[in-house]
């Protein structure tokens, strides 16, 4: 039997689904449903489902980046996307992340079916061999570049790459792996290289003094922001302010 779960803000969506669809005729079973992203993908990581079906469109929540961190960190898992939103564009972009069917709401049951078809049918024919789908370039990217613009916006905080990881609906593990692989540096290089970056836009205030400038991009030791600035920079704060 193949493990399902359906992850949707609608709580009578996913009770119909799950009660209306006959998924052992499909050798499937639901094995668990979440109300958001979050709890979703904390499921798929302790159940390991072959199948999902989820919204994209859920309150506070970028459907795009849950998607592609899905993808990313579980490839062999068949999603079907079950949306309200009609955007094309929207559609386009989760086809290109590896979504098998993208299904508006509200879904005939025929629809259903083929999509459930399609996917059971894929998985089928991976199963001798056993094999590993290769891990989705596309959303990798897509995510390394969601990853680095939630470090941009909140760098001057105490980040961490857990929280970090879960902005982006992945485990801590696999979003250090692709930072490597597509950014070519560990998140503690990207988040110096970007405190550092704004560093050098206040160090053109001269109002500022260093130690209150460390501070405002997230060092709360002088000392350690004068040995991160002079690491990437190859000169202290002062003289960097001095070429100015």
């Amino acid at each position: 039997m193949y493990r399902v779960m359906l992850i949707d803000d609608e709580k009578l969506i996913v009770e119909g689904l799950r009660k209306v669809v006959k998924w052992a005729d499909f050798g499937c079973e639901v094995v668990a449903t979440a109300g958001d992203a979050a709890e979703g993908a904390a499921l798929i990581r302790q159940l390991r489902p072959q199948i999902l079906f989820t919204d994209i469109r859920m309150p506070g929540q970028d459907g795009l980046t849950m998607l592609a961190g899905l993808r990313s960190e579980f490839p062999d898992m068949e999603v079907a996307v079950l949306t309200g939103y009609r955007d094309f564009n929207y559609a386009q972009e989760a086809i290109r992340l590896g979504v098998t069917r993208f299904l508006l709401k509200p879904s005939k049951m025929d629809e259903i079916h083929e999509a459930l078809t399609a996917m059971t049918e894929q998985l089928k024919k991976n199963a001798p061999e056993t094999e590993t789908e290769p891990e989705n370039p596309t959303a990798g990217r897509f995510l390394v570049n969601q990853a680095m613009a939630y470090m941009e916006k909140h760098c001057a905080e105490k980040l961490t790459l857990q929280e970090v990881a879960e902005a982006c609906y992945v485990s801590q593990w696999h979003l250090s792996k692709l930072l490597n692989r597509y950014a070519e540096k560990n998140f503690y290089d990207i988040l110096n290289s970007l405190r550092v970056q704004k560093a050098k836009e206040l160090l053109k205030d001269p109002s500022l003094r260093i130690g209150e400038i460390g501070e405002r991009v997230g060092y709360a030791d002088t000392a350690h922001f004068a040995r991160v600035f002079k690491k990437l920079t190859g000169m202290s704060a002062n003289e960097y302010r001095n070429s100015l």
